[in-house]
């Protein structure tokens, strides 16, 4: 369990992202791209693994400061450092492996992926900024992944809108990060220097905005509705805002937003908010025109 523990699969929830090319594609049933994309998937999640392993392998002492964190099993000393490395080495080789089977580019992609954040593990992330632009590109990569694993050409407003998205939630959990350095004095980590509480509430209020429009934007583009072949997009942008305001309640009233994982696994507003925002699309993109209740 320990061990299981090391390797973090609650945060391969984020690794989802590589199936929403095929989603947006129309291609969801198309059950070899399928297959492919799962094969993807674990080796995607395998290399996350590794850099999750290095990173609580370089923040040992900084971790058993931290209320939570103090409980992951290199802080804690379930595991040791010998240990910890040679599943890190077992992750890169299995993970890395699997990437290349699916494809050539897809293992290109991962790679980038993978020296980014070993950039970020062995300190980039002590760089205020620059920590949270890279945990969002992280999510880029993701879905960049999974295009090039399905063969479906990317739009630049997914993009966009994932970028946007990964950086509000990074911005989320840094505040938490401060909240905990008020409360109790001890310094997470380096780029907490680099914020305080008014900096990062500014940053909130302007991201979510940006998202906001951003989506509109999106929804109402000729492009869009031309390929959805409806004017009408922008009625999920009830739930994409719904999702946002909920996310702001939890990071500015409840003070809560230290996992963005444990709130999508544990939220049923937000997981009611996402589930209606796909089954929007999922209609839009999946069933007859003829038969689209909105039409």
């Amino acid at each position: 369990m320990k061990y299981l523990k090391l390797l973090r699969p609650k945060h391969w929830a984020k690794n989802a992202f590589l199936f929403i090319p095929l989603f947006f594609a129309g291609q969801l049933f198309n059950l070899e791209k399928i297959a492919e994309l799962l094969i993807a998937f674990i080796g995607f999640s395998l290399t996350a693994s590794s850099i999750y392993i290095i990173n609580d392998y370089q923040d040992i002492e900084a971790d058993r400061k931290h209320p939570v964190k103090c409980k992951r099993p290199l802080a804690s000393g379930e595991i040791s450092k010998p240990v910890a490395l040679v599943i890190f080495f077992l992750c890169i080789i299995v993970g890395l492996g699997l990437s290349y089977y699916v494809k050539q580019k897809f293992a290109f992609v991962v790679g980038i992926y993978f020296l980014l954040n070993l950039g970020y593990s062995f300190g980039l992330k002590n760089i205020s900024i620059l920590d949270i632009i890279i945990l969002a590109i992280g999510f880029v990569l993701r879905v960049k992944a999974g295009g090039v694993a399905s063969d479906v050409a990317m739009s630049e407003w997914l993009m966009i809108m994932v970028f946007l998205l990964a950086l509000f939630m990074a911005i989320a959990k840094r505040r938490d990060d401060v909240l905990i350095k008020i409360s109790s004095g001890q310094e997470m980590r380096k780029a907490a220097k680099g914020y305080n509480l008014d900096f990062m509430n500014v940053m909130l209020s302007l991201v979510s905005a940006v998202i906001i429009v951003a989506y509109l934007m999106y929804t109402m583009s000729p492009e869009t509705q031309a390929r959805f072949q409806t004017y009408r997009l922008y009625y999920t942008s009830l739930f994409v805002i719904g999702g946002l305001l909920r996310y702001l309640q939890i990071t500015y009233v409840e003070n809560n937003t230290g996992s963005p994982t444990k709130i999508l696994y544990k939220d049923r507003f937000i997981q009611l908010t996402i589930f209606l925002w796909v089954l929007s699309f999922y209609v839009l993109i999946y069933l007859p025109t003829n038969v689209r209740f909105f039409e």
